[in-house]
């Protein structure tokens, strides 16, 4: 007996969660990336954020018959502070100057929408614990510049990996996308089909 799955649409241009996925199995039909404004509403909360922007872009993503869509969106915070999606360097310094020797949460919002138009979506949460950054290892990381274009300034898989005291929770939430939440999610709807081959 194998396991296959449905056609799907990845609403989302990140490599990371398409290499994700990979890992168990799933290979989009379609990348199609969600073109949504990710601003938080005034006094959203990081969890909620995550949550409605996953939604959105499940949404917003034109739906093929027979397709499964599957986004998701990454939201880091300290405490109920939204960290921004770092764009320069000056945006990484002042995330790990926010991080440095604190505990950061990474919340991921996943968002599965159905070929019939059901909506199901859920928040994962990751509890990640940062050393004490000195100036030079501050200065090392901002010139690696693996921290631009990532939520919270920095990329797990990488440099920062070695700034981690302690992490509570899904280590593939952090990359981008918790492995046991989405499948679980897509065996919740269905996705998966058992064959028996002879």
């Amino acid at each position: 007996m194998i396991m296959k799955h449905a056609p799907f649409i990845l609403a989302s241009a990140s490599p990371r969660r398409l290499d994700l996925l990979q890992q168990i199995g799933c290979i989009p039909t379609h990348v199609i990336p969600a073109n949504i404004d990710e601003t938080a509403h005034k006094g959203e909360l990081p969890r909620a954020l995550a949550l409605r922007l996953a939604q959105e872009k499940a949404m917003a993503t034109a739906q093929q018959d027979n397709h499964f869509i599957i986004a998701a969106d990454t939201v880091v915070a300290v405490g109920r502070r939204i960290l921004p999606k770092a764009e320069t360097k000056e945006d990484v310094a002042h995330c790990l100057g926010l991080m440095s020797g604190r505990t950061h949460t990474v919340f991921s919002g996943i968002a599965v929408r159905t070929p019939k138009g059901d909506l199901k979506s859920r928040v994962v949460a990751t509890k990640v614990k940062f050393k004490c950054l000195s100036h030079a290892e501050t200065a090392e990381y901002i010139s690696s510049d693996e921290g631009i274009g990532k939520a919270g300034g920095y990329a797990i898989q990488g440099l920062a990996d070695s700034y981690v005291i302690s992490i509570n929770g899904s280590y593939s939430n952090i990359v981008g996308l918790s492995l046991y939440d989405i499948r679980s999610m897509l065996e919740g709807v269905g996705f998966y089909t058992a064959n028996t081959e002879s």
